[in-house]
């Protein structure tokens, strides 16, 4: 791996982590919105859902380090990182909140919606606070990788003038 290699890594985590942030404070931002154009099949208002990012293993850019990988068992080999996507997550419930005279309360019966409650959305602040912190902790360590490589290279120069 090249010198520059590190600080590419370096850049692809700082990147994926400032989306990671991004999305945060968007879930946040929309931590009571119960309206997003969108309509269940029954007519009923769909509220915000919350917003995860994944992340993959950056292909390789050399034939070498790709063959390698596929020796290794399709391994691949510090290239950086990648948004592989943005999804809702559906593991966390809607919370229900008993409001008739809500615009945005069910106006007919659904399997999980009775008439009368308004749908809330999935978004927890503390697991948020915590996505958050976990965030900027990893853009931390990407920003200390980044700085200790710019060090290792004025080392080598300084070593170059002799």
């Amino acid at each position: 791996m090249s010198l520059f290699g590190a600080m590419d890594i370096s850049a692809t985590g700082l990147t994926a982590q400032r989306l990671r942030m991004d999305l945060i404070s968007n879930n946040v931002a929309n931590i009571n919105t119960t309206r997003t154009g969108e309509l269940t099949p029954a007519g009923n208002p769909i509220p915000y859902s919350r917003q995860v990012a994944s992340f993959v293993p950056r292909p390789s850019e050399t034939p070498f380090a790709r063959v390698l990988g596929e020796t290794l068992g399709g391994q691949s080999l510090g290239n950086g990182v990648q948004v592989g996507s943005i999804n809702r997550d559906i593991q966390e419930p809607f919370k229900l909140e008993y409001n008739p005279s809500s615009p945005d309360a069910a106006k007919v019966a659904e399997p999980d919606l009775p008439v009368g409650y308004v749908r809330q959305p999935n978004v927890n602040i503390v697991t948020e606070m915590v996505d958050m912190m976990s965030a900027s902790r990893a853009y931390e360590a990407n920003v200390t990788a980044l700085n200790v490589s710019k060090s290792m290279a004025n080392k080598a120069l300084e070593i170059g003038k002799g």
